[in-house]
């Protein structure tokens, strides 16, 4: 598949989808979504962290190659 056209009338183009069947105008704005809750219902604040990890029991320095 190539480009053989490149059409920048709008009336041609409000046209041409109103042939096809697709919408002519933009869909409405939507507002955008809060961060995900991460707490649950009936912890506390700090309680409950699903992305934070344990601490390691072992000391481990990273400038060291095994």
């Amino acid at each position: 598949m190539r480009i053989i056209a490149f059409i920048t009338d709008a009336c041609a183009v409000r046209e041409i989808l109103s042939h096809l069947g697709e919408a002519t105008s933009p869909p409405p704005v939507v507002l955008a979504r809060g961060p995900p809750l991460w707490e649950m219902a009936d912890a506390d604040q700090g309680e409950f962290d699903p992305p934070a990890q344990p601490i390691p029991d072992y000391e481990f320095d990273q400038r060291i190659a095994c």
